[in-house]
């Protein structure tokens, strides 16, 4: 038997039902953009905290000084060196630090020291002070401190106040003024930094080294050679004159030059040795690597490892261009602790001027240092004299 079944479905108008759907649709619309601008709210939140640990970190944490010193080089070369860009123009100089046109990055100033050390020998070996100015003095004791022996009741009498000497280096501008043409500057693949390190250090080095060695103290150092001598021994020769010893012919080292050689190492006191050099030009060099001992062994040896310096009588051989040939009355030969002997007071800073309008078309960088020096203790340093 068959049965039908049947479900009453209420009527539903068309019109309303579709009236349903609209509002549905606006509600669910309005929740979105209600969630897309709570979205850009919270990212705004997000990005506003990411700043403030940014700015935190750093605070906390030091700067590369590598990354900011290559951006401080690249912002002068390209801004002020190859454009003049006043806006890369910074002062140093010691009375108004807001005016003038002077400016070197730490970096080349870097360069040009290194390159000061590889060309002029004295600089290598001697003491170098960095000053503020060009006052530099320094106090140099005499003798020490006196003392004395007493029983253990007697009285103490005063002992004698150690004597004082003030040494105050003379000096003077050390200057380079190198060129370049404007098209030279903007050609893209012209290594500016490296030429103008260059160029500035081969010219003060030529100057300077020679100043070390013979300078007159005249608006520059007072080098070694330039100080008093005197044949007499330590402690009774006035301070500041050198000792030194003649080499028993009058145009030359004569036979005995080994003999001389050693009493000129034996003259400096022990604790000076400890430290001690020989200083001399190529073509005194030449003369002194002839020479043997009694038994034909020469005095001079050759360094056994790549970069130890020649010795000779076990003392390092420095090559000084700058030392006078072997000649009568000359002084080719000095030994000494130059470390304890000479003194080299400079600035630590080097100025560089930039000047577009002098030559026109060229480009002078005009750069400067104050560079001083001075025997600083003359029992550190001894002579050899060609004489009979």
């Amino acid at each position: 038997m068959d049965t039908e079944i049947t479900i009453d479905t209420p009527a539903t108008d068309p019109l309303e039902a579709s009236f349903d759907i609209v509002a549905r649709q606006d509600v669910l619309e309005e929740k979105q953009d209600r969630a897309e601008a709570d979205i850009v709210m919270l990212r705004s939140d997000v990005d506003e905290v990411k700043a403030r640990v940014d700015t935190i970190g750093r605070a906390a944490r030091p700067a590369l000084s590598g990354a900011r010193d290559r951006t401080e080089v690249k912002g002068f070369i390209d801004g002020y060196l190859r454009r003049g860009s006043t806006t890369e123009v910074k002062s140093i100089t010691g009375q108004v630090p807001a005016e003038g046109g002077y400016a070197v990055p730490q970096e080349v100033d870097a360069v040009i020291a290194r390159e000061l050390v590889d060309i002029s020998p004295i600089r290598a070996i001697a003491q170098v002070v960095q000053t503020g100015s060009a006052g530099y003095r320094k106090l140099v004791t005499r003798g020490g401190t006196a003392s004395g022996w007493v029983s253990e009741t007697a009285a103490r009498p005063e002992t004698d106040t150690p004597e004082f000497a003030e040494i105050a280096p003379p000096s003077g501008e050390l200057y380079a003024s190198p060129a370049a043409s404007q098209t030279m500057l903007d050609d893209a693949a012209f290594d500016l930094e490296s030429w103008l390190a260059s160029e500035i250090a081969t010219e003060f080095a030529r100057a300077e080294g020679a100043a070390f060695v013979s300078g007159n103290g005249t608006d520059q150092p007072k080098g070694f050679l330039a100080a008093p001598t005197s044949v007499l021994g330590d402690g009774a020769r006035d301070f500041g004159s050198l000792q030194y010893v003649g080499s028993g012919d009058a145009n030359g080292l004569g036979g005995t030059a080994e003999t001389v050689l050693i009493d000129l190492v034996h003259a400096l006191k022990a604790g000076h040795r400890q430290g001690a050099s020989f200083v001399m030009n190529s073509a005194t060099l030449a003369e002194i690597r002839k020479l043997k001992t009694g038994d034909g062994a020469f005095l001079w040896q050759p360094g056994l490892v790549d970069g130890q310096p020649d010795r000779l009588l076990g003392y390092p051989v420095v090559e000084a261009e700058d030392m006078p040939d072997i000649a009568g009355n000359a002084f080719p030969i000095a030994f000494g602790n130059f470390r304890h002997g000479y003194l080299i007071a400079e600035r630590s800073a080097t100025q560089i001027l930039r000047d577009p309008f002098t030559n026109k078309p060229f480009v002078h960088f005009y750069a400067t240092r104050r560079v001083g020096g001075q025997v600083l203790d003359s029992a550190a340093i001894k002579l050899m004299k060609i004489e009979a």
